[in-house]
């Protein structure tokens, strides 16, 4: 049977932590006392423990590790996720033979280039805090598999997670067998979300797509609310070489009779998704017009906004996490729950401003901004295109008065490096490059040479090994002296972040 280039996501991570394990085992016997690890309870070969931030880690069971280890070695025989044959036809099969569990809750289903995760994380702190059960599926994961699939604001127990798949596993062997290709390892996961959310039961699940939108394979819901996040050029070779072509896949999750919440866009990506609004008989609610960001200002540990929803004014919001992005994303997730209550339409009067409040100031986002490290400042950002670069230039900018900042980048091939690059020229002092342990890791000394270009040699040092990356960027921060305020900022690749909080005693 041939195997299927899926509908999947823009970080290819099945096997990245099995070989990232290796990696850190044996830094461990070459140097336990390294210097980036922080000391304390962990080590690099003790990596169970209570989750940090809505990040799990692995099982302390030994039995329910392994387990979980042989349902990831399972999935990782199946196509990753970044080659793509664009059809929604397999997973339609697979929800047919579940008795279709998708059909069993509302949703609310989120596209966009940049911002999707954190949105989905605002808009499942909002529903939670309005006592509902959520279910939320997004993608990629930072270091654990079992984030990907959360119930009421937490990813699934590993038990569960292992358990869901063995009940869905038949079902996915009788459309292997029946297809032309095997499902995907997303269709897969995609499969195990829906069925998880069934039998919790949910009051609404809050789906992120992998990539695009009408061939994605989260697709095989119909939402209540589509939502929109800003559209940006990435995936090009798959979505277009434009925003209005980029925005015509993303558009198809917009369903007849839905409300459709647009972010800030490019104006011929949003004339596009206007006209299928139009098409389909949905409505809009459009960022800067009937929804946005009145004001906002620094806060200690992120922001303090006032926020315009559909139904009214929301003052003095919390919002624990830096950027003006976030303010934007936290407009765009109330808007939907917004929505998803039928505020504006069959319900004149806002949200419960103590319960928004309450809910904003809950939310946490790991790997966005994420501070993991004091002394020096250790910040960890996914961002892996232009557009969320720039975004996360200017955030640092606003939230941290570094002295000297320094970047370690690890980036995958298939992206604009370069432009990434650019983003961060004139916020980092020096870049260190590296690479992480994903097959699809841009080559250090390829990073490197691209690096030059953008920041001249005499910025650029280049250290294969993600540790001695991180040990030389620490020393090259500490050179501004303990109050100085040098600091560093870990980013390029979801992976690259991913790892960088194990080194980092996050794990």
């Amino acid at each position: 049977m041939s195997e299927l280039p899926p509908n999947g996501n823009d970080d290819d991570q099945p096997d990245a932590l099995d070989a990232f394990e290796e990696i850190i085992a044996a830094e461990t016997d070459r140097d336990p006392d390294l210097a980036v690890i922080e000391a304390g309870s962990r080590t690099l070969r003790t990596l169970g423990g209570p989750a940090e931030s809505g990040v799990p880690t692995r099982p302390a069971d030994p039995e329910v590790d392994k387990a979980l280890r042989e349902v990831e070695a399972e999935l990782a025989t199946r196509w990753g996720e970044t080659k793509l044959e664009p059809s929604v036809g397999r997973i339609a099969a697979l929800m047919d033979l579940l008795g279709e569990p998708q059909r069993a809750y509302p949703s609310i289903h989120i596209t966009g280039t940049n911002g999707k995760t954190s949105t989905a994380r605002m808009i499942e702190a909002l529903l939670g805090a309005f006592d509902l059960r959520t279910g939320r599926y997004t993608s990629p994961h930072v270091q654990s598999i079992t984030e990907r699939i959360s119930l009421d604001g937490a990813p699934v127990p590993a038990e569960r997670f292992i358990e869901t798949y063995h009940d869905v596993k038949p079902y996915v062997e009788m459309v292997d067998a029946a297809q032309e290709y095997r499902l995907s390892f997303f269709e897969v996961l995609t499969g195990m979300a829906y069925a998880a959310f069934a039998d919790a039961p949910v009051d609404v699940a809050v789906v992120e797509v992998g990539m695009g939108g009408s061939w994605d394979a989260t697709n095989v819901i119909d939402g209540d609310v589509a939502v929109v996040t800003p559209i940006d050029l990435d995936h090009t070779d798959r979505l277009g070489g434009t925003p209005a072509a980029i925005a015509v896949e993303k558009g198809g999750i917009i369903k007849s009779g839905a409300t459709v919440i647009l972010a800030q866009q490019p104006v011929d990506a949003a004339q596009v998704l206007l006209k299928k609004a139009v098409e389909v008989d949905a409505t809009v609610a459009r960022e800067g017009l009937e929804f946005g960001v009145v004001a906002r200002q620094v806060a200690v540990g992120g922001q303090l906004v006032t926020l315009r929803g559909v139904g009214g004014e929301y003052p003095e919001v919390y919002l624990p996490l830096h950027g003006p992005y976030q303010a934007h994303n936290a407009a765009v997730a109330l808007a939907a729950v917004e929505a998803f209550f039928g505020v504006g339409a069959q319900r004149p009067e806002p949200l419960d401003i103590d319960t928004v409040r309450k809910a904003f100031a809950s939310v946490s986002s790991p790997g966005r901004m994420e501070v993991v490290r004091r002394s020096p400042t250790v910040v960890l950002d996914a961002a892996h295109n232009p557009a969320g670069a720039r975004a996360t230039a200017d955030a640092v900018g606003e939230a941290f008065d570094f002295s000297r900042l320094i970047g370690v980048v690890g980036a995958s091939g298939d992206k604009n490096v370069r432009g990434l690059l650019e983003a961060f020229e004139p916020i980092f002092a020096e870049v260190v490059v590296t690479q992480n342990s994903s097959h699809r890791a841009m080559g250090a000394d390829e990073l490197a040479a691209i690096a030059v270009e953008v920041f001249g040699e005499e910025r650029v040092q280049v250290e294969p090994r993600l540790p001695d990356a991180l040990e030389a960027a620490i020393t090259l921060a500490e050179e501004e002296g303990e109050f100085a305020g040098g600091g560093v900022l870990v980013t390029g690749s979801v992976i690259t972040v991913g790892e960088a909080r194990l080194l980092l005693g996050k794990g």
